[in-house]
């Protein structure tokens, strides 16, 4: 399926696997679980593990005596999510909100929410929850991106820039989330231990527009009447020629229950 703009539209799934094996994703993806110390016997949550991109590696860092609990509300992500660790003991996969997240109070060693927290209703509500879960002395990784500081360049810049207006306005529920992390942490009872900003770069054309879905939040846009058409689709065309630049702030917290 594809829209106007002749972008394909993709299953969540596979845009979310996508997404995560480009340079982009493995890097901040490493140092997430780098600075989550995860050691051999730890309990291990992943809050909104989509397809389960991220539960072999942390499965194979808590080793045979440890456990890995996937936790999703969507069924066909976590179909997909089964059949990627079906060989993996350690992992379980666990249908539920993340607002009512199914672990007992003070169990989980080791906790991660990645780029959840800008979909969901309450980011304070799942925060509280985490800190519910996890045992004093826990650490609990949280990235998300702030989607206001998205930058795509472009001659047309006052297009460029009513797009990412259009992007933390109307497309992601809480698009700022990123800039607030520490501040909801510590409103949640946690103590913070880390904070990292990165910017990932984006200087292919066709890997920009799938992660960042510049055809499809565009033509999203144009259909809306917050972008006039004739603009927004050379303003899409003109990204594919010549040098291709994107960018954004993604913001990384690790932080403990005291």
């Amino acid at each position: 399926m594809s829209n106007t703009l002749g972008v394909p539209t993709p299953d969540q799934a596979t845009y979310m696997l996508r997404a995560a094996s480009e340079d982009a994703g493995r890097t901040y993806k490493r140092r997430l679980l780098d600075l989550l110390d995860l050691r051999p016997g730890h309990t291990v949550l992943d809050v909104g593990c989509g397809p389960g991109t991220d539960l072999p590696a942390l499965a194979e860092r808590v080793g045979a005596s440890g456990r890995v609990i996937g936790v999703d509300q969507d069924p066909t992500m976590l179909a997909t999510a089964r059949e990627r660790t079906a060989a993996v003991d350690t992992v379980e996969i666990r249908e539920a909100d993340a607002h009512a997240l199914p672990v007992a109070p003070g169990t989980v060693d080791r906790a991660k929410i990645d780029r959840v927290l800008m979909h969901v209703r309450s980011p304070a509500d799942v925060l509280a929850q985490l800190h519910t879960a996890t045992r004093p002395g826990a650490l609990v990784g949280l990235v998300e991106p702030d989607w206001d500081t998205l930058a795509v360049d472009s001659e047309d810049l006052e297009t460029s820039r009513a797009f990412t207006r259009y992007t933390t306005e109307r497309v992601v529920r809480h698009a700022t989330v990123g800039r607030g992390l520490a501040r909801l942490a510590v409103q949640a009872g946690f103590r913070i231990e880390t904070t990292i900003t990165s910017a990932p770069l984006f200087t292919d054309f066709a890997h920009g527009d799938h992660t960042l879905g510049l055809g499809r939040n565009m033509q999203q846009a144009i259909a809306e009447g917050h972008i006039d058409r004739t603009r927004g689709e050379a303003w899409f065309a003109g990204l594919a020629h010549g040098p291709f630049h994107a960018s954004f702030t993604l913001v990384m917290v690790v932080c403990s229950p005291p």
